[in-house]
């Protein structure tokens, strides 16, 4: 992500406990008035079992009871996580209908996609922060690069040679190659495949010489020697790969880059609900199991304000449209 990142602070369990008590009496208080006692709709835009709608599933079972209202979690698979985003567009915006989404529909899709029906910034208004995704450059075990500028000056010598995976066009694996290219100046091959696994597996294989991974992928790899980590997009070392680098560290500046999850309701959502709503969710956020999924899942939860959450969207929204249209991504 961009330098602002590095303002998102990770929540530790004192920080959910102190939050917690602070915000039990006004949650009970505040069940009964829920919008009619009408069950809400989590909308996730993507197909089940990803880290997405897993993540949505376990914090509603833990906000409904804090609501006193039932959450039902909808998939909206489809477009890269536009169809489900433009549903939420499309809804009334009384608290009943969310949208648990990434940076993907929000940030970069809507400088891809022709025509998209909604507009990521002023369709929607921002609740709550859920996690960050780091990632990590990865080569397979049989590739000669030890470091990010091994592959830089290879792909400087025979441009066009290199090819990277992705889990398709348009995805944020997609833009931390083309931000590599614009930063080094090399030139790469992409090759997208659809979804994330399968563009592993090839990197693996050997046939592509490189991917940005999610960390939680590609540690197993990692461990048992079948991938080489060069970089962590990450804005510091990760505890996960101690002796990794960051991209940083390998000489390439703004190059924080961190896939969020956030949430978001219809623009013109009161701001008393908008409130409610996130105290809630960052309540359920300190959940015990909720931590320890996240941990998982390779998520570090974050929580934060609307407002917060409001300047990470609109500035990635600026930096990977810049990303695009010097890419001339299509």
């Amino acid at each position: 992500m961009m330098n602002n990142t590095k303002d998102i602070r990770p929540m530790t369990r004192r920080t959910f406990v102190a939050g917690s008590l602070l915000m039990a009496t006004g949650i009970v208080q505040a069940s009964n008035t829920w919008p009619d006692n009408k069950p809400m709709t989590w909308v996730v835009p993507y197909p089940p079992g990803g880290s997405t709608d897993v993540l949505a599933r376990n914090i509603a079972r833990l906000i409904d009871k804090a609501l006193d209202t039932r959450v039902i979690v909808e998939n909206r698979p489809g477009a890269t996580g536009t169809i489900g985003a433009a549903r939420v567009a499309r809804a009334d915006p009384n608290g009943l209908t969310l949208l648990g989404t990434s940076i993907g529909p929000q940030a970069i899709a809507p400088h891809i996609i022709k025509n998209l029906p909604y507009d990521p910034i002023a369709d929607f208004a921002p609740v709550i922060m859920l996690g960050t995704i780091p990632h990590v450059l990865v080569v397979g075990a049989k590739q000669p690069y030890r470091t990010v500028q091994d592959l830089v000056q290879a792909a400087s010598k025979a441009p066009g040679t290199l090819a990277y995976a992705s889990g398709g066009t348009g995805t944020i694996l997609h833009m931390q190659g083309e931000l590599l290219q614009i930063q080094s100046g090399a030139k790469f091959i992409h090759v997208p495949y659809k979804g994330d696994s399968p563009a592993l597996q090839d990197t693996l294989g050997g046939q592509v010489q490189f991917m940005f991974a999610p960390v939680a992928a590609a540690i197993p790899h990692i461990k048992n020697g079948a991938l080489r980590p060069l970089a962590v997009t990450s804005s510091k070392q990760l505890a996960s790969l101690p002796d990794i680098p960051t991209m940083e560290h390998e000489g390439f500046d703004d190059f924080v880059v961190e896939q969020w999850q956030a949430v978001f309701v219809p623009a013109a959502t009161p701001p008393e609900i908008i409130s409610r709503l996130n105290s809630a969710i960052s309540a359920g956020l300190g959940a015990p199991n909720v931590i320890d999924l996240a941990s998982q899942l390779g998520i570090t939860l974050v929580a934060g304000s609307p407002q917060e959450l409001d300047q990470v969207r609109k500035s990635d929204f600026i930096k990977w449209g810049k990303v695009i249209q010097q890419a001339n991504i299509k």
